[in-house]
């Protein structure tokens, strides 16, 4: 009597098939971890360009005078703008340069002018989208009611969304509220 040890061919074709099967799925995954961290990675670098776009802003800003907002090339002459506007001058540090911020419609950047709005550059990576830019200027203008003028400031609301591939977009919304260091009468 020959007893032969071994799996017969249907055993060995049935694990192979159920080790296959778990083979996919989990390589399914590995690949979807492997697909979030990469968009993980992508938004981590665009909100990083993000947020020194609007730190470079807010520290313009924050030592600037003469806030305009809607306004542009007559920088001696601040102008509040409570309903929100789409550009934002003001008379830099140094006295003497202009700086305005703007976000066209449909270009999709913050741009920046030093020369008073006569050639921009653009101060967001090609990776993010601005939908939508407003700066509401207040306290540029001493209020007739007012004793003493308010401190100016500037509240930046930027709605965008981050990433090159439709798969790894992610929206956003920004707001920061910049505050003057320096009073306009000093």
């Amino acid at each position: 009597m020959t007893h032969t040890k071994g799996f017969t061919l249907i055993e060995i074709m049935t694990s192979v098939a159920v080790f296959a099967v778990v083979m996919v799925i989990s390589m399914g995954s590995i690949l979807s971890v492997l697909q979030a961290n990469r968009k993980s990675e992508s938004l981590k670098t665009v909100m990083d360009n993000l947020n020194l776009s609007v730190e470079s802003m807010s520290r313009e800003m924050r030592f600037g005078m003469n806030y305009n907002g809607g306004l542009v090339g007559d920088i001696y002459s601040p102008h509040n703008c409570s309903d929100g506007c789409d550009t934002v001058a003001f008379l830099a540090n140094d006295r003497r340069t202009e700086i305005v911020y703007r976000s066209l419609s449909g270009s999709g950047k913050i741009e920046k002018s030093t020369d008073a709005g006569t050639t921009y550059v653009p101060v967001t990576a090609p990776e993010i989208t601005i939908e939508d830019l407003k700066f509401y200027v207040l306290g540029a203008l001493p209020s007739a009611q007012e004793s003493t003028p308010l401190q100016p400031k500037i509240l930046i609301k930027i709605k965008g969304s981050a990433g090159t591939k439709a798969s790894e977009k992610t929206n956003f919304t920004v707001e920061t509220l910049v505050s003057q260091r320096v009073l306009d009468n000093q």
